[in-house]
Formats: structure tokens, sequence, C-alpha cells
């Protein structure tokens, strides 16, 4: 289901999304927007199956379901959403081309343990991989799609059994490494020179984290040089951690925050479809993010009767109108009805309220004389 936060937040309970997308044979696990086209949307589910919508129209227009025969760990877009790289139960990374539905590059036993892996691509094209060894430490792996035999890097860890999630900026070329149940989080930069990846620091708290979420770019705080935010996943709390650096002064610190990816699609989804690529639109922090106006998700459905034999097309296309405008009042007096009742439910409480202070201030006049 995809849903439209409205422009200010929410201020009560969405109950219809905008668009139900109905594809996959079981559970979806893994959801991810493409990084430069307008509503397209890459899912994978259970079914060991990818499937890439066009959520403007509603359609399934790319279904690989033949390219994983065990259950898929994560999908991770390259930086124009050209292609594609996955982590499988099998132990294989694969990377994809998605619209020519074929397997670019693949490495089979990535890292040899049974534990799951991640991977996830970087700025330069390059593949970022966690997963165990057969003894079962933790390792972290860098590679070139141009020969994935043997790693540009391998870097064992700890023996610890928590799957490892890489969280990447690549405006600074730092990946964060948040392990299921560690409460730690390490970081490392990336670079071209040996040995690559570069340990750099670890965050530790007390409490183990179930999960983390990571804030984009646009949404960090440039004026306390804030470099990066995550929610730590707690059992009945969510934890916002943020990193900074200290800088002395007040001046905006550009090494720290070059032009980052926005979120104006370069292309419309029917150009990426028709195989255009394009890089990310890039916008400055230098006076913080200023969002622009929400563009608000509208699903066109595609005629479905254009595929029907001509014989009964004509009074097949004169009832859908009807219909769907039946539907859509039918809607419309809902959507009235629910603005009634919470207009009646605020005057109601206002009214409580209003007798509540009167008799507050009698009592206040009692005590007083």
């Amino acid at each position: 289901m995809v849903w439209q936060i409205p422009e200010n937040g929410l201020t009560l309970s969405l109950t219809e999304p905008v668009v139900i997308l109905e594809g996959h044979s079981k559970r979806v696990g893994i959801v991810a927007w493409h990084p430069t086209a307008r509503n397209v949307l890459l899912s994978a589910g259970c079914d060991n199956a990818i499937i890439i919508w066009n959520v403007g129209t509603g359609e399934a227009l790319i279904n690989l379901d033949d390219m994983h025969s065990d259950m898929i760990y994560n999908v991770s877009w390259n930086r124009n959403g050209s292609l594609i790289c996955t982590a499988s139960k099998d132990k294989k990374v694969r990377v994809i081309d998605p619209r020519k539905q074929e397997i670019v590059a693949e490495k089979e036993k990535a890292h040899e343990g049974a534990r799951p892996m991640r991977a996830i691509f970087l700025a330069d094209g390059n593949v970022f991989t966690t997963g165990f060894s057969r003894m079962s430490e933790r390792q972290l792996a860098l590679w070139n799609l141009k020969n994935m035999q043997e790693p540009i890097a391998l870097h064992e860890m700890d023996t610890s059994n928590g799957v490892l999630l890489p969280f990447y900026d690549p405006d600074t070329s730092i990946i964060y490494l948040c392990g299921k149940g560690d409460s730690s989080i390490r970081y490392f930069e990336i670079t071209d020179e040996s040995p690559y990846v570069h340990y750099l620091n670890t965050f530790s708290s007390k409490e183990p984290q179930r999960g983390m979420g990571y804030m984009p770019k646009r949404g960090l705080d440039v004026n306390k040089c804030e470099i990066a935010r995550f929610f730590k996943l707690h059992e009945r709390k969510c934890e916002p951690i943020i990193m900074t650096v200290p800088r002395k002064s007040d001046l905006f610190q550009d090494d720290l925050y070059p032009d980052t990816a926005g979120p104006e699609a370069a292309l419309e989804a029917e150009e990426w479809f028709e195989g255009k690529n394009a890089d990310p639109i890039l916008i400055s922090l230098k006076h913080g993010y200023i969002p622009g106006k929400n563009r608000d998700l509208k699903v066109v459905k595609k005629n479905i009767l254009d595929s029907k034999p001509t014989a009964n097309k004509k009074c097949d296309l004169i009832s859908v109108p009807k219909k769907t405008t039946d539907t859509a009042s039918v809607q419309n007096e809902a959507k009235l009805d629910e603005i009634l009742k919470e207009i009646k439910s605020i005057k109601d409480t206002i009214c409580n309220q209003d007798e509540r202070i009167s008799k507050l201030e009698q009592q206040m006049a009692k005590i007083a004389a």
C-alpha cells in the first residue's frame, strides 16, 4: 500500500491508502523507491520475486520472478537507478539490470557463513556487503562489478551473531554498521586507497537495538554540524541518536555538507521504463533544507478495456464513467461525514472545557471570598 502524508504531517490516523499494489503471492518484506525516477517503486517478497511498479498508474511493469531460488535478504538501487543489487539466502550477491531483466554480475558465497547477508551499492558503483565467515565471524567486504571473483577488501570484525545492517552516506563516503541486538554503531570511511575500508569509530550505548532507521541527509540540522541521525528501536520506544562533528565556527561547513540528493525526481516513470537514466538532482543545504510544495500522488488507472474485443467496447466505455463518478461521490460523502464528525467532537470538547473553566472560576471566587 502507498500512503500520502499530508503537507504538515499527520493529525489523524490515515485509513485510506492512495493505491494498493497487488502482485506478490506471499508476504512482502522489502520496498525501495527508485532514487531518481518519479513514482517508481521496487518490492520484493517471500515468493522470491522482485516487482517494479509504476505507482502513478498502479501497474506492475517489471516482474523478476525467476532470478532468485531462495529468500531475498535485501535489495539496493545504484546511484542513478539503472541497476539493483540483491543479497539472498543462497549466499549469492547478484547485480541485475531490471529493464533488460538480466544478471550483470554475481558472486557465489560472497560470505560463506549461513547467517543473513546484506549488499548495498556505493556511489562509485562498487558493492559493499556484510555477512558471516564459515566460523561465524562477522565480515564486511567491498566488490568491483567488473571482477567479482575476489573482493577489493575483506575485513573480519567479531564473533557476535547479530546481522550487520549497513547505512551509507554517499556525500561523505561513510558507512554506518548497526548490528541487530548490538548496543553499538561502528562507522567506516570508504576510499580509493588501500585498505579501502577505514575504521573510524564506535558509538556505544547501554541498550541493545532491535532495529534501526536512518534520516535522509536533508532532514539534518546543519547549524549543529549534524552528519547523521538514527532512530533506534527499543522494545517500547524509538530513540533518536544524533551524530555531530564539533566545529568552533558558526559558519556553514561546506566540507561536511556537499550538495546532496534532493527530493525532486530527475525522470518521469515512463522515461525510466523506456530506458533513460539520470543522476539525482542535487540541492545545497547551506540555508537548511526548505521543502518545496508537495506534489500529491495521483493514481491514473489505464483503461484496461483497451485490450477487450472491439464489439463490446462502445457500450463498455459508456458504462465506465458513471461507475467511477458513483464511487467518487460515495468516497466524497464518506469523507464529508468523517469531517463533520470530527468538527462535532471538537465542538463538544470545547463546550466541556468551557463548563469546566466556569466551574473552576466559581471555586476560585469562593476561595478568594
